[in-house]
């Protein structure tokens, strides 16, 4: 059985139990209270497995489509009215979302932030005093702090909740304090925290998690509080590495990351969210059936039919075009497409005006076959004056628009959809280049380091080219967007360099208030003391 259950000891029972505690109208059915249950060790772990059943749930969607689809690293247009989906994907790329259709992250941070208040009140109460009890309490205020990161991030100024059973309405906390409040908890957790990594801790954050959770928020501080905080990232940065816990993972090994089989023998992985199509409970992902092409399903040996909505755009592709010895270029499907074999292509028949819609011939409904090549740009064939609709056609063209990313490769061994491949959300190559950039902007280097010796103990594992001689800030930005491709940190990055207000595909909007999401209308109908960001306001 593979690493949710075998990692996390969930109990869907458990999950069970504490879901209706949250409802103070349902009658109790069961002997199984709260009185009785949890009393031993292996209890008290699944009482803390709703709070990562409720992270993993929507880490690979909400999670990926607002950090991604909102850069310029990936569109999801509509392919013959396929995915237009009332333009929720579409008000990404075009950065022009509203309260209406802004509440994925919200919603979702919203209810991990309760699960983990829920199961520290109760295991607090329940658990006797000890090591075993503190390092579970700083594990699930960890996992709050991460979900409180992820709002503060995307939203902006947030309401701070902490406390079970306190169904008070209560208004936004500042960023500022926000940011407070994530690196107070962070601070008190990493002395309880275990201090060891792999199997004992995959899946549950544990001293470094915390430490590298730090230095991402440190590194951010200047956009989110207004003051730069780079000695302090690279003094988190620095307790991770003198950890010695990690290693940069080698060339031939950097792919395998990702690959289904990955897991807590990974070196690099900090914090990971881990995946089981055979396990039920929440949590999917579904990267293979959004990014590879209808027409590979063969090549990768898929039980379905994938869709291949997503692509990326030429603008980002283009910090992959300048170094073909970097294994890093492999997460691309590009051009012409062959099966597994890598000699054999990919063929397709349909008819002329299938291949092509706008094929004006008599023989139109003739039998075409034609080698899958898919294209770099995004090219829309309809009118600029429905562009905001952006479909790009129904026929065979259409969907071979775009070069698709495979870095999550597809999961041949799911009987479903699911994927088996481990999502990680802070990697040891992120520590060694956050320490990079922390340094570049004017931090003091420590141990020995400097940008350029950090970036290329990076590069030298990705690439057989000659090391760097000099590294900018640019140059570093152009390597974060090589190495995490498809992780969920470009939003955050492009914000960081000044980049988020650029253009790319087709969008144009150049507002910086859309550098944070509105309040969503939801939250502001279910808490009445919650005011919308001003930049949202009529």
């Amino acid at each position: 059985m593979k690493k949710i259950i075998k990692y996390l000891g969930l109990s869907v029972l458990a999950i069970s139990m504490f879901e209706s505690c949250e409802n103070l109208d349902v009658p109790i059915t069961t002997q199984l209270t709260p009185d009785v249950f949890p009393q031993n060790s292996t209890q008290f772990i699944q009482t803390a497995g709703p709070v990562y059943v409720a992270f993993r749930g929507d880490f690979s969607f909400a999670w990926w489509w607002t950090q991604s689809l909102t850069t310029d690293e990936s569109i999801l247009p509509a392919r013959g009215g396929n995915w237009l989906d009332n333009r929720n994907y579409l008000t990404y790329h075009f950065h022009d979302w509203t309260p209406d259709n802004s509440g994925a992250i919200w919603g979702w941070s919203s209810t991990v932030i309760g699960k983990s208040n829920q199961a520290i009140s109760i295991l607090e109460q329940a658990m006797p005093a000890g090591t075993e009890k503190s390092t579970l309490i700083a594990e699930l205020k960890t996992m709050r702090a991460i979900s409180y990161f992820m709002m503060m991030d995307n939203y902006g100024d947030v309401p701070l909740d902490t406390v079970y059973g306190d169904f008070s309405s209560h208004a936004k906390s500042s960023r500022t304090e926000v940011f407070n409040f994530i690196e107070k908890e962070l601070k008190e957790a990493i002395p309880n925290l275990n201090p060891a990594s792999g199997v004992t801790t995959y899946g549950r954050p544990n001293k470094q998690t915390a430490n590298a959770l730090l230095a991402k928020i440190y590194l951010n501080a200047e956009v989110y509080t207004g003051t730069q905080r780079n000695n302090d990232c690279i003094a988190a940065c620095d307790q991770v590495i003198n950890s010695g816990l990690y290693n940069i993972e080698a060339r031939d090994t950097y792919l395998q990351m990702f690959y289904p089989t990955n897991g807590p023998q990974m070196k690099e992985f900090i914090f990971a969210v881990p995946y089981d199509p055979a396990v039920g409970g929440g949590g999917l992902m579904y990267h293979a059936r959004y990014d590879v092409p209808r027409s590979l399903q063969a090549r990768f040996g898929l039980p379905f039919r994938p869709s291949a909505p997503r692509s990326t755009l030429p603008e980002f592709y283009a910090h992959f075009e300048n170094d073909p010895n970097d294994i890093r270029n492999k997460q691309w499907l590009t051009g012409k497409q062959y099966l597994a074999d890598g000699v054999t292509p990919v063929m397709v028949t349909t008819t002329k005006k299938g291949y092509d819609e706008y094929y004006t011939g008599s023989d139109g409904g003739d039998s075409y076959t034609y080698q899958v090549e898919l294209s770099k740009e995004i090219t829309y064939r309809g009118s600029m004056a429905n562009v905001k609709g952006l479909d790009l056609g129904n026929d065979e063209i259409a969907w071979n628009i775009g070069y698709r990313n495979i870095k999550f490769y597809p999961d041949a061994s799911s009987i479903n959809r699911n994927q088996n491949n481990d999502v990680p959300f802070l990697r040891y190559s992120d520590v060694i280049l956050m320490k990079a950039e922390a340094i570049l902007r004017g931090g003091a280097a420590t141990l020995g380091d400097t940008p350029l010796s950090l970036v290329n103990s990076i590069r030298s594992k990705r690439s057989t080219s000659t090391p760097w001689s000099s590294v900018t800030l640019e140059d570093l930005y152009g390597e974060r967007c090589r190495e995490f491709a498809w992780e969920g940190w470009h939003r955050n990055d492009m914000i960081r360099f000044g980049k988020f207000e650029g253009q790319w595909g087709f969008k144009t909007d150049s507002d910086v208030k859309r550098r944070v999401f509105p309040i969503p209308t939801s939250a502001l109908v279910l808490n009445p003391v919650l005011v919308q960001n001003p930049d949202y306001v009529n």
